[in-house]
């Protein structure tokens, strides 16, 4: 590996936070302990990997599927059975995509840099911002200057469900309240990185609002990871005639999301869009744009 993949697989390891992932499988343990009403005993804390060897490796496969792993079974005080969701107190990754989805990124920047395929990056629903510190990483390892990472977020989390397609998909702040992330969060973690610069530009609002009148020329990578019909369908109707032939389309919850596949599906069948739909994990999917 030369140096420029060295640095890109590193930067992979940092967004993933597995190089501390085992704090995350300890404030597991120390929830469920305290949820459980039993002491937490500190050796457990302090040599995780010895102690809960399952459980670090659980989280960790997980981790590379961008999988749900939060989720911990626990009987409470009254010996009841339960399931805490611990989501909102023990996840630090900088993405939840997994490293099969990042890999994709980097495969297809792969071929764009030595294809030349011009335009733009760009990801429509960013979170703490991780693909698109790793699509900034890339540039800046590549040399590649003439490129912009755009981030398109509302920077609120996602919206209360408009569209009848969307019922029973609330996502919304007041119910994932970790996935309302700020632009000056997001921000700060492309400093921590030392990626914030002219390259990057943040879109921020609802993708209604934003996508259409965003300064856009050209894009090479289009990302979508919206969730809902309704941020999703936003996403192609504007950017989707911008890819650049040779370029690529990445939908990130189409295997987990019906809304999602559906606004994916509608949209390639009522434009003629034929190149055939490859899966990348459990629920990413991309294409490549031939014309």
């Amino acid at each position: 590996m030369n140096a420029q993949h060295r640095y890109i697989e590193l930067l992979k390891n940092s967004l993933l936070n597995e190089p501390y992932l085992e704090n995350e499988v300890r404030l597991l343990y120390i929830f469920g302990m305290m949820a459980s009403g039993r002491p937490v005993d500190t050796d457990v804390v302090r040599d995780i990997n010895r102690r809960l060897p399952d459980w670090v490796e659980t989280v960790r496969l997980a981790r590379q599927e961008g999988r749900i792993w939060w989720n911990l079974n626990v009987n409470d005080a009254t010996g009841n059975p339960k399931t805490l969701n611990l989501r909102n107190f023990c996840e630090f990754s900088h993405t939840m995509v997994g490293r099969k989805r990042l890999d994709n990124i980097t495969n297809c920047l792969d071929i764009v840099r030595t294809e030349n395929v011009p335009g733009d990056l760009i990801e429509t629903g960013a979170w703490r911002g991780g693909a698109t510190i790793l699509m900034r990483g890339y540039l800046s390892a590549w040399e590649m200057n003439d490129r912009t990472v755009w981030v398109a977020d509302s920077f609120e989390g996602l919206p209360v469900p408009s569209l009848p397609q969307d019922k029973g998909y609330d996502f919304s702040a007041t119910k994932i309240p970790i996935l309302s992330i700020s632009l000056e969060e997001v921000q700060e973690n492309f400093r921590r990185y030392s990626l914030l610069d002219d390259q990057v530009r943040f879109l921020k609002g609802w993708f209604c609002d934003t996508l259409p009148k965003a300064p856009i020329g050209q894009l090479a990578v289009l990302r979508l990871d919206g969730d809902l019909y309704e941020s999703t369908m936003d996403g192609l109707n504007a950017l989707y005639s911008k890819v650049s032939p040779g370029g690529f389309v990445i939908v990130d919850d189409y295997g987990d999301f019906a809304p999602c596949r559906n606004a994916v599906n509608e949209f390639r069948q009522l434009h003629g869009i034929n190149e055939p739909i490859e899966k990348i994990d459990w629920t990413g999917v991309f294409w490549r744009k031939l014309s």
